[in-house]
């Protein structure tokens, strides 16, 4: 179905940029509030974990998100749910940037969470079923680290505009996505997989999903805790370095974004190792070299060496999300693959979607490093239990029919 160059080129290539950005202005959106936490918190008159949960309630709408996505991604096509979704969380961000009081504001994290939900879903199933298999491992850690990119975005934004203007105007910076809707309208062709092999009914749509349900729950217990990794160690990151380091706005955003440089590059290296040694064990590699990154990360003597932490940890950590995409594509059979990885994705952050809230609250009575470090020890060797007995399919043909 896909040639090395050409038309069908062009149009793989076309399909990912947008995933890509789709995903990254999403991270970034989600993660302008993890870096205006507390000054968001002292502009409202609440405590760092009020803030925290509308960061948790964020995660917890995005369930509702893929499930309502990603049913008209498998009925309808990939392209116009995305296009309405980049609209929608974008006005979500932008309202976020003009609410007057703490409970509008946790309103419209909602609101976001339902956008932020929808998009990787649709986002991934448009891209992983373009790419030529061959390839589909570095590029699915291309398309992942769109997250990372967001979260450097969001850090030199808040280094560039929070000094001066405060936290609002970054919100309004969020409008963005909703340009990149119209690059969707004009450049990304329909997926031929989805053509080929769609239903035609919701009735039938639904009765497909449950046939899958041992599937799906096994993805679930897969991103629940690939979610509790992810943001267990990125979530209260930036609260960690000026809570327990004392570092200023600029010092924290500088060191998050080298961090973020480091999460880049570890889910291309290890996307590209998983189409070698297979999804499954590139996974376990990069969370097993987490585990060692731990007291570096956590216990720093010295400035340079917890940037040297902050670096290899998300090296490790994106290193593990860069296979995902890529993976839940391939489990996932081709009529349910708009909405089964991105609802059970969606489903997992929902699980995982307390830990920040919770990290928050155990550093109350006790250290951020401590906290952090116990939280990451804990959540990483789940990783590695549930990707090591779980299912893979690497390099499976989509469209072809196959179980």
């Amino acid at each position: 179905m896909h040639e090395d160059g050409g038309p069908a080129q062009s149009d793989h290539r076309a399909a990912l940029v947008a995933s890509f950005l789709g995903w990254t202005l999403d991270a970034f959106d989600f993660f302008l509030v993890v870096f205006c936490l507390t000054a968001i918190a002292r502009e409202f008159g609440r405590a760092d974990k009020e803030i925290a949960l509308t960061i948790t309630v964020t995660l917890a709408f995005r369930p509702l998100g893929a499930f309502l996505f990603g049913l008209l991604a498998d009925r309808y096509g990939r392209r116009l749910p995305l296009m309405i979704d980049l609209v929608f969380y974008s006005l979500c961000e932008v309202a976020s940037g003009l609410a007057p009081s703490y409970r509008t504001f946790l309103v419209l994290r909602a609101l976001f969470g339902i956008g932020m939900g929808g998009e990787w879903g649709v986002g991934t199933s448009l891209a992983m079923e373009k790419v030529p298999p061959r390839m589909r491992g570095v590029l699915s850690g291309v398309l992942q680290e769109g997250y990372a990119l967001g979260y450097l975005l969001a850090a030199a934004a808040y280094f560039l505009v929070y000094p001066r203007f405060g936290w609002r105007p970054l919100f309004f910076l969020g409008g963005l996505p909703a340009l990149l809707a119209l690059f969707v309208r004009a450049r990304v062709k329909e997926s031929e997989v989805w053509q080929k092999t769609h239903h035609t009914s919701f009735r039938e749509l639904g009765r497909g999903i449950a046939s899958h349900w041992k599937l799906f729950l096994s993805l679930i217990l897969l991103m629940t805790t690939l979610n509790l990794v992810a943001h267990g160690t990125q979530d209260l990151y930036p609260t960690f370095l000026e809570r327990q380091w004392g570092l200023a706005p600029r010092a924290r955003a500088a060191v998050t974004a080298l961090s973020m440089v480091g999460a880049i590059n570890g889910g291309i290296f290890f996307g590209w190792v998983s189409d070698r040694v297979g999804r499954r064990r590139g996974i376990v590699a990069a969370l097993s070299a987490a585990l060692v990154m731990i007291p570096l990360w956590a216990f720093a003597p010295g400035l340079a060496l917890l940037v040297v932490g902050a670096f290899l940890m998300q090296f490790m950590v994106q290193g593990a999300w860069g296979i995902i995409p890529a993976h839940v594509s391939e489990l996932s059979p081709d009529p349910v693959r708009g909405f089964l990885p991105g609802f059970a994705a969606q489903c997992g952050v929902l699980l995982s979607s307390s830990v920040a809230y919770l990290e928050a609250r155990a550093a109350e009575r006790s250290s951020y490093s401590g906290v952090m470090a116990l939280t990451a020890l804990c959540v990483l060797v789940a990783g590695i239990v549930v990707a090591a007995f779980g299912r893979e399919r690497r390099g499976v043909a989509f469209g072809s029919g196959a179980p």
